[in-house]
């Protein structure tokens, strides 16, 4: 038998990990959407995220804007974007394509989904990829050929993971054979779907652990405010959310009410995860910053001390966007004398 080496010999080397803090965006569909998304994104830009995800619609819908949206954070802030990218009905050579048009832009991040199945049960054409699997081993194949292009920055890739069975899964055993075979194909790491029961995420690891998944498994909490929302993500995923939890919602005689609920409730929900051995937190945003950063600000999250320099870049972009907003504020006035 081998003697232990250097480092197997100081286990502490590294001391403890930060705590990952990333949030959801999804693209506009207006210019009052947009409006909107840009100041949640000047207010989470603040908190200096490890990386922001922006969503894809099924089969690429809103490609376009979804790309404009990275672009944007690329180019106009110090956010690191995580590119979604669903596979059902595309050919390896679509994918292909908008895979090396993502990282000539710099992006360093994709989240690999199979996407939504077509709701009329329409076949997919011949040739398209099916799987989550398939899209993680070619985005390494797309990610190889550009290797002398990266090596300053290789691509990372995320899978969805399900703390409750999936809708179309068999068990939730099955679940965690399909997210190892993710991790056999490449993938780097994994985000939750929405879960609603403190238990869940821990119940999760655990399977996954003693299945053989390695791979960071990082919770995805929502804020738990909107009744609406609620039971809308409740019956997608095909989960009840916690009757006490929608009760004491429904009860709540005031907007400012129920969001005090809520957030003490993901906020229980965040905790749980971390005390399980989360490795970072993914709050879905909708969009909108203020609940999110409600949750963020009762979480005592240990955080990385970025360099000077970015944090420099960071008050610098604060500044231009404070400058622009007063240009238009001036203009309005103008227009408006």
């Amino acid at each position: 038998m081998s003697p232990p080496s250097l480092i197997d010999a100081h286990s502490d080397l590294s001391g403890a990990a930060p705590v990952a803090l990333s949030y959801e965006l999804f693209p506009p569909r207006s210019p009052e959407a947009a409006e909107t998304l840009w100041t949640t994104i000047r207010e989470i830009e603040t908190t200096d995220p490890d990386y922001v995800s922006v969503t894809y619609g099924a089969s690429g819908s809103n490609r376009d804007t979804a790309v404009d949206l990275i672009n944007r954070l690329l180019t106009e802030t110090t956010l690191r974007p995580l590119a979604h990218l669903t596979c059902v009905g595309n050919t390896p050579q679509e994918l292909a394509e908008i895979i090396g048009g993502l990282l000539d832009h710099g992006v360093r991040g994709i989240l690999a989904l199979r996407g939504d199945l077509p709701k009329d049960g329409s076949q997919p054409a011949p040739g398209s990829l099916r799987y989550a699997q398939d899209l993680i081993e070619l985005i390494r194949r797309v990610e190889q050929r550009r290797s002398a292009l990266l090596c300053a920055g290789k691509v990372a890739v995320g899978v969805a993971a399900y703390p409750t069975r999936h809708p179309e899964s068999p068990s939730i055993e099955h679940d965690v054979e399909v997210l190892l075979a993710k991790q056999r194909s490449g993938a780097d790491f994994a985000i939750t779907q929405v879960f609603f029961h403190t238990e869940e995420y821990s119940d999760l690891l655990t399977r996954a652990r003693r299945a053989g998944v390695t791979i960071p498994i990082i919770p995805g909490v929502m804020p738990l405010t909107s009744l609406r929302r609620l039971k809308r993500l409740g019956e997608l995923a095909g989960v009840d959310p916690a009757p006490q939890l929608m009760d004491r919602l429904a009860a709540a005689d005031s907007d400012a009410e129920r969001r005090r609920i809520g957030v003490a409730a993901t906020v229980d929900l965040a905790n749980a995860a971390l005390d399980a051995g989360a490795p970072g937190i993914h709050l879905y945003t909708f969009n909108e910053h203020g609940h999110a950063l409600d949750v963020l600000d009762r979480l005592a999250l240990p955080r990385p001390v970025r360099p000077a320099s970015r944090r420099l870049t960071l008050s610098r972009s604060q500044e231009l966007a404070s400058e622009e907003l007063a240009g238009q504020e001036l203009a309005s006035q103008g227009l408006a004398s």
